[in-house]
This record gives C-alpha cells, sequence and structure tokens, in this order.
C-alpha cells in the first residue's frame, strides 16, 4: 500500500475513535446520531480507500448499501426530532379562521 493510503487510513481510523468517544459520552442523542453518521461515513471513505489501492471494483456494493443506509438513518432521525406547533391538528386540514 502507498504511504498516501497509508496516511488517508491512519487519519480515518483517528476519526472513527473519535465516533466512538462521542457515541459513548454524547450528552445528547442527536449527538450520538451525528457521530455515528460520520463514523459511517469514515468506513465508506476506509473502504473506497482500499478498493482504490487494490484496483478492484468488488466492494462496490457494499459502499452503496452503507452509503444508503447512512443517508437514510440521518433523515429518519431529522425527521422524528423536528418539534411541531401544533401538535393536535392534521397538517392537511385548513384551519377557519
Amino acid at each position: 500500500m502507498t504511504e498516501v493510503g497509508w496516511v488517508c487510513l491512519g487519519l480515518l481510523g483517528v476519526t472513527g475513535a473519535l465516533c466512538v468517544v462521542r457515541v459513548v459520552r454524547g450528552p445528547t442523542m442527536l449527538d450520538r446520531t451525528v457521530a455515528a453518521d460520520v463514523f459511517v461515513a469514515a468506513t465508506v471513505g476506509a473502504i473506497g480507500i482500499e478498493a482504490a489501492v487494490n484496483r478492484h471494483t468488488t466492494t462496490l456494493p457494499i459502499l452503496v448499501a452503507m452509503s444508503l443506509v447512512g443517508f437514510l438513518g440521518s433523515v429518519s432521525i431529522a425527521r422524528f426530532t423536528t418539534r411541531d406547533d401544533r401538535p393536535n391538528e392534521h397538517p392537511r386540514k385548513k384551519t377557519q379562521a
């Protein structure tokens, strides 16, 4: 493996370790979710670097699946953490003035 590959994998390893610390110590659930999302992104980057260095495309389906899971996880957490100003009103129901 080239020196650039080792440096990139080292930096992604440090990123992964810091994300694990944030997941364990995060004060809120949103902090833990963001750390988990960054961890998935770092893992996708590490697998991509490994595929580029070894010049193969067999891990491409894994990269696509992990990216999709990370994206859907972030969107679903963002969807459920938003607050609604009118909790008792149906969103499509018109209010009368």
